[in-house]
């Protein structure tokens, strides 16, 4: 009987460390199921980088593109956040100087749309290049996925220029291998009835228009931001 109890006895430190470790392998695995929770409710930020045209210059709020993209990506069951970074009349020259500014709110991705006030201005194309350049890079340097927005030059700027200004973006985008849609205002410019009385800006059905247009690549966007690191 005393072999017993003291059995009894030696055993009870073997139950409590089979207790300890039972408890501490629950945490873990409460600690792990949280963590994953976490990240999948964490939304996706998209930062929209650019103009009067990400802006949403001369339209009611609520309309403009970045909002617009939101509202298609909710509905299509993709949380997610597109940060309205556009300036109206920013070159970009304006929009590298507050690149750093712009990342302040740590997105996943981001969209840029640079050029239309550059070639506006009549500004000397290789700047522009060089400038954009410099955002891809940056971009890149924190391994955000990128959308790249093109953007073509007026006619009335002459051949030459238009040749120069065009090629800057399909050749940015194969060198920094980003998602590319070649003219941002394809299917809207120069069309009446999708722009405000400039003939530049586009009206609320022309935002409508460019954000459908765009959207497929911004899946795309999301696709690659969910194969990386959320939240840098």
């Amino acid at each position: 009987m005393i072999w017993v109890i003291n059995l009894r006895v030696a055993m009870e430190p073997m139950r409590l460390a089979s207790r300890v470790t039972g408890a501490v392998v629950a945490l873990i695995w409460v600690a792990l199921v949280s963590s994953a929770w976490g990240a999948a409710a964490r939304p996706i930020r998209i930062l929209a980088l650019g103009t009067s045209l990400t802006q949403g210059y001369g339209l009611p709020p609520g309309t403009e593109i970045p909002i617009l993209l939101e509202e298609r990506l909710r509905a299509a069951r993709v949380n997610a956040v597109v940060i309205n970074a556009g300036v109206s009349g920013d070159t970009s020259a304006g929009g590298l100087a507050r690149l750093d500014w712009s990342l302040a709110d740590r997105p996943d991705a981001a969209i840029v749309e640079f050029g239309g006030n550059d070639a506006l201005r009549g500004l000397a194309p290789e700047e522009t290049e060089k400038n954009i350049a410099a955002i891809l890079d940056r971009l890149k340097s924190s391994g955000m996925p990128v959308l790249l927005l093109g953007m073509m030059a007026p006619r009335n700027l002459g051949p030459e220029y238009g040749a120069q200004f065009n090629a800057i973006y399909p050749r940015l985008a194969k060198k920094y291998a980003t998602i590319f849609y070649p003219f941002v205002l394809s299917g809207v410019a120069m069309d009446a009835r999708l722009n405000q009385s400039d003939g530049i800006h586009p009206n609320v059905a022309g935002e409508k228009a460019v954000a459908d247009r765009i959207f497929p690549d911004v899946l795309k966007l999301v696709a690659r931001a969910r194969g990386g690191t959320l939240g840098r």
